[in-house]
């Protein structure tokens, strides 16, 4: 896994807002999913984690990302598992520095659906909590939706879901765990598929031993 991304791990991430603007608006979901290798060099899903986060103080939170995410920050559920910020990110983080050192990677880069929109989310709870050691690059990231619309001629996530032969349900939509999930499998149904088709082999036949 470290040879096949130059020494990072890709770790999926999904969040769900209450808006578009990361330095205003409330983070209300996170979710991530690890990746692992099998012995035939294909990728898969390896382990998920999710979390609800108590909007930071002073959080704008617009009423019409809560009517399309349906997240209803008063129901009794959400209030009793909903953390902090510096809480919830701190198990995340948790998560992704092991699978890391389990990958003798060494550092994180995030896959993400509009990759640049959660890295943006991720980024500004970082500087908002203080927290010094993010696993995730700062500004690399993959993209999915750029990578589907190359691989399926697709850039909705359901639609490039359903074009790659993965289940999709419309209903579980704008969930962060399963969002996450499903792209999750449609990244690693992207970098397969170029694995199969011999890509990876023939990069590694010519890339020298130290880049």
């Amino acid at each position: 896994m470290s040879r096949r991304f130059r020494g990072y791990l890709p770790v999926v991430v999904d969040v769900e807002t209450a808006g578009f603007n990361a330095a205003t608006d409330a983070l209300l979901e996170v979710s991530a999913t690890t990746l692992t290798m099998d012995e035939n060099g294909m990728i898969l899903p390896d382990h998920s984690i999710s979390r609800h986060l108590i909007p930071f103080e002073g959080a704008n939170i617009e009423q019409a990302a809560l009517d399309f995410t349906k997240i209803d920050l008063n129901s009794a559920f959400r209030q009793s598992i909903a953390m902090p910020e510096q809480d919830a990110l701190g198990e995340i983080f948790k998560t992704v520095r092991k699978a890391i050192k389990a990958h003798s990677c060494t550092r994180a880069i995030l896959v993400g659906h509009n990759a640049s929109f959660d890295l943006a989310f991720i980024n500004a709870a970082v500087e908002r909590c203080g927290i010094k050691r993010n696993p995730f690059h700062p500004f690399s990231s993959f993209d999915t939706a750029t990578l589907a619309a190359l691989a399926f001629g697709q850039t909705v996530l359901a639609r490039a879901c359903k074009a790659a032969g993965i289940p999709f349900d419309n209903r579980e939509a704008h969930s962060a765990s399963y969002d996450t999930e499903k792209t999750a499998e449609l990244f690693c149904a992207v970098v397969n598929t170029w694995h199969e088709l011999g890509g990876w082999e023939l990069a590694l036949r010519t890339m020298p031993e130290q880049d």
